[in-house]
This record gives structure tokens, sequence and C-alpha cells, in this order.
């Protein structure tokens, strides 16, 4: 799919996981040109990523691509021009500011597809629905507690419920799921678990990854909390970590400072990947939170294994 061809395919649009301001609703309703949209500087070159390196490539928003020793995993992957669904013939949910690195045809197939949280931004339908046509029955698929429910009627291999703290191997990769602090329901009206209904109630998970000994974090969507203190010792050497849409949404959403914190301090990861922004229309300029974080990062002992959508970061083992 060529770039142009990309912007007409997308017709599901909308967010039911953002709150609607007034520069997010005017963003719905503008269609973007190509010559609109932010073009990725860097793309990953897969062909030269290796089987014994970890490999990490930044695709836009919560979408990461990683070669874990040999292994793919495709972080709550999002290629269309927009997310969410239609309403009386109008968009309701973010359009993207930034074009994907690689389009999903690019993408090699996944070993293993993680979701973190069913939100229209990290559990897009039409691209699992494309994906899992892509390669019918043949996607191992992980989503946090009850959200199954939101994908398990398209074409996987398995579909496996992983709560906090639980753990599971698939594809010789060991996970555990670990708790954020967030929000997990989908449609306005839904039972979550951050309004206290832990059995019932969408659940939102960040993942602890860990293969041939070493630990890579996917840390899904979190505001700033002392969650990851526990999983210290865990020795985690990656951590992938939201540092956008804290403005208007700093109850469910970290800043890059914030992020930095609970990645080195909270759970001593060594390297840090930022993710969840320069993608889609939040409160905050565009490209504030990655230059925050280049600001900050001075004063922190982790280092930042890539700065932009595209870019890769390697990890030899």
């Amino acid at each position: 799919m060529d770039r142009r061809k990309f912007l007409k395919s997308s017709v599901i649009v909308g967010a039911g996981s953002m709150i609607l301001t007034p520069k997010i609703i005017k963003a719905m309703n503008t269609s973007p040109s190509v010559a609109d949209m932010i073009v990725p500087s860097s793309r990953p070159k897969l062909e030269k990523w290796k089987d014994d390196e970890i490999n990490i490539a930044w695709i836009g928003h919560a979408t990461v691509l990683i070669n874990f020793l040999g292994k793919y995993i495709l972080t709550d992957p999002v290629f269309f021009e927009a997310v969410g669904v239609y309403f009386e013939g109008y968009i309701l949910g973010p359009r993207r500011a930034s074009l994907p690195a690689l389009m999903l045809e690019d993408i090699p197939k996944p070993d293993i597809v993680l979701l973190s949280h069913a939100h229209m931004d990290h559990m897009d339908y039409k691209t699992l629905k494309a994906l899992t046509e892509k390669y019918p029955v043949e996607l191992d698929c992980i989503v946090a507690y009850n959200t199954k429910d939101v994908v398990e009627d398209l074409k996987w291999k398995s579909i496996s419920v992983v709560d906090w703290d639980e753990k599971i191997n698939i594809n010789g990769i060991h996970f555990k799921g670990v708790e954020v602090q967030h929000f997990g329901w989908r449609y306005p009206g839904e039972k979550d678990r951050s309004a206290g209904y832990f059995i019932d109630g969408r659940s939102f998970n960040g993942f602890i990854m860990e293969r041939h000994g070493k630990k890579v974090l996917f840390g899904g969507d979190t505001t700033f909390a002392d969650k990851f203190k526990k999983h210290k010792e865990e020795n985690v050497d990656i951590a992938i970590m939201p540092i956008g849409a804290y403005k208007p949404w700093r109850k469910y959403h970290c800043t890059p400072e914030e992020a930095l914190v609970m990645a080195e301090y909270h759970l001593g990861a060594k390297y840090f990947i930022p993710i969840h922004t320069k993608t889609f229309d939040s409160g905050e300029m565009i490209f504030e939170p990655l230059n925050w974080l280049a600001r900050t990062i001075k004063h922190y002992q982790i280092k930042v294994g890539l700065w932009d959508i595209g870019e890769t970061f390697t990890l030899k083992v």
C-alpha cells in the first residue's frame, strides 16, 4: 500500500479512549493529506536484523516491532489513518499526525501480537482484522483481563488472557502481566478496574517479556505510579514507556520525566524507548514530549535507545 492508498483505505475512525477536546474534535473532522502528515525520517532496516540481537523499532504511537532474539512481537498495532468509530457521519477520535514508519504489508509475520488494553488507539479492530486476514490462524495474541471479547472473533491461532502478575510462555518467550495505573473502558458506560470493578471490569496491562535471560518491559499506557517497584528484582534490560497525552489527561498518562523516573528508579532498566507520542493529536504540542525527554535525560543514568518514529534500537547479546 503506498502513502496515498493508505489514507484512502482508512474508514474506521475515532477513539473511545480519549476525552474529546476542541482541538481533537477539530482534527477529527479535517481529512489530512499526505503533505499534512509527518513522514518518518527513518525506516526500520529489517533485512539487517539478526536472530542473536534484540531489535526494537518504533512504528508509531504504541506500535512497536520487536525482534526478540529471533521471535517477532508486535505491540498495540495501529496502521490506519485514524482509530475508533463513525457516528452519524462524524469521526469520533483522533486522526494520525504522523505516518507509520512501516505499512501493514511491510511488517513481517509476528510470532505474537501483544495488546495492552482495549482503548481504540491500542486495540484497533481494523488493523487487527487486516492482520489476521493476512495471516489467518497463524498468529498468537495476548490480551489483558476482560478484553478478549473485543477481538476473539478474529482469525487467531490462539488468544491468551494474562492478568496482573500472571505468567505465560508462548513461542519460547515468557510473558508476565504488570499492573499499571490507567483506565480500561472501551466505550463510555463499561465497567473497568480503575472504577473498582476488579472482577467484571476491563483491565489494562504492561508486560515484562523474557527470552534467554534478557527482559523487556512494554509499558502500554500509564500515569505516574509506583506499580513498577515490585518488579525491580526482574533486572529489566529495556523499558518501552509512554511519554505523551498528559495534556489534559495527567490522571491517566505520565510525562516524559515521570516515565524516566519509573523506568530508572522504580524498575531499574538500563535502556529507555519512548512511545505514545507524535502520532495522534492530543493536548500537548506534537514535538513537546520528545523535546522534554531530550532536555531531561542528562539528569538520569538510563540511556535512551531511540529518539523518533522509524528509528531502531539494537541490543547485541
